[in-house]
């Protein structure tokens, strides 16, 4: 049986030195409502626009709702609606404000690199089974020990739908064997019998969960009666590490026809930072 405790909390206004120590230690962070509830109710408006009329927001629950048939990533209905998501300029600009490059900085103590892959994980209940197992972006993102995952909560999520949790100290062991399983990614990492102690909790509007890129992390199933969890996230590493040439494409653009950059592109208002990493010295 596994157990589970609440994760180790840290603001912004912890120092830098505080910061850095206890991601080093822990290999993640949450830093609670590092995010405003103003930039993710913008994002969280325009992702629901084009997730309608699968998923709304209900008011009243101050969550988003399923209105139609779950769905998971991959599925026709997902792959319908996800390129809508993908071809959101604010969704790919979410990572690049200036706000966001600050916090990187300050834990990873140098210049930070947004890739350009981004994700919008969009977890609808009634598909257990489907959720993603433990894993490491280690493996997953072909990436060294500097690129961090960064993710963060665009709306309330409670025990019912779907959390994050992480494996703490697992960094420390390097990249682990991988097997075939269920669920997003369709891999997952080996877990030895002693660990059984996770980091879970809640989460509010605006939280910011960074982790190591060998930090063994999952997703709760989601087991609501029709609450939606719908969060984003993205990698970043240290200006001038390497980049495996998967994560300069969109996400799931290798398997979605005509998910592709000039496709995304297409409708921006600006054509500021569009293609940015092709200047980039260390792509592989």
């Amino acid at each position: 049986m596994n157990t589970s405790s609440d994760f180790n909390v840290s603001q912004l206004s912890d120092s830098d030195t505080t910061l850095r120590e206890r991601y080093a230690k822990d290999g993640y962070l949450l830093i609670k409502q590092a995010v405003s509830a103003h930039h993710c109710k913008v994002l969280l408006a325009d992702m629901l626009e084009v997730l309608n009329p699968h998923v709304k927001f209900d008011t009243s629950a101050n969550k988003p709702v399923l209105t139609g048939d779950p769905f998971y990533e991959t599925d026709a209905t997902w792959d319908e609606v996800y390129p809508q998501v993908q071809k959101l300029e604010s969704f790919h600009r979410f990572f690049h404000q200036p706000w966001m490059l600050d916090i990187m900085a300050r834990i990873q103590g140098c210049e930070p690199w947004v890739y350009p892959i981004k994700m919008a994980r969009i977890a609808t209940p009634r598909m257990l089974g489907y959720e993603t197992p433990p894993h490491q972006d280690a493996y997953s993102h072909h990436s060294g020990p500097t690129m961090a995952g960064v993710w963060v909560a665009l709306h309330d999520v409670d025990a019912s739908m779907g959390r994050v949790t992480v494996l703490p100290g697992s960094h420390k062991g390097g990249v682990r064997n991988v097997f075939q399983a269920q669920g997003v990614g369709g891999v997952q990492c080996e877990i030895y019998d002693d660990e059984t102690h996770w980091h879970v909790s809640d989460f509010e509007q605006g939280d910011m969960l960074i982790f190591n890129s060998a930090m063994v992390h999952r997703a709760e199933p989601n087991t609501a009666d029709n609450k939606v969890r719908i969060s984003v996230d993205t990698r970043f590493c240290d200006y001038g590490a390497k980049v495996f040439s998967t994560n300069l494409e969109p996400h799931h653009g290798w398997r979605i026809a005509d998910l592709n950059w000039d496709s995304i592109y297409r409708n921006w208002q600006s054509k500021e930072g569009q293609f940015y990493w092709r200047s980039y010295p260390h792509c592989f």
